[in-house]
């Protein structure tokens, strides 16, 4: 009998990142959409004048989300996730990696942002743009 050539690779989890190509094919405006995560000091830069994308989320990144309130359990869990994205620079990260991050913030309330929660939400995300990174 022939021995089949299965792949014991193991899979890797897929990343998840703010695809801001996303915000163009949809007609969707990233600062508008940010405005509200914006610290008052970031978001009177940005009424000034035209921030980059890039420099928006480095103002997130460095500035806004250091404040306590940046993440709270208010927050919707999506809204969580996208600003846990934001917080670090929208660098892809895994699910289990983003539950991790989001139930620190969030202070014990992690089974709200479990694994299996998380990737049930984004399979059909269309507000925030989050989408799985290319390989």
């Amino acid at each position: 009998m022939a021995e089949d050539n299965l792949n014991t690779e193991p899979v890797p989890a897929p990343r998840w990142f703010i695809d801001l190509d996303w915000y163009r094919q949809n007609a969707r405006s990233f600062p508008t959409l940010v405005r509200d995560c914006l610290c008052p000091r970031c978001r009177e830069r940005l009424e000034k004048g035209r921030l980059s994308e890039a420099k928006l989320v480095a103002s997130l990144r460095d500035c806004c989300s250091q404040a306590p309130d940046f993440i709270s359990g208010e927050l919707p869990i999506l809204t969580g996730v996208f600003r846990i994205l934001l917080a670090g620079g929208n660098e892809p990260l895994e699910l289990t990696e983003i539950s991790r991050r989001l139930g620190e913030r969030l202070g014990g309330e992690g089974y709200r942002a479990s694994v299996e929660v998380l990737s049930r939400l984004l399979k059909d995300e269309h507000y925030y743009g989050i989408r799985p990174a290319p390989d």
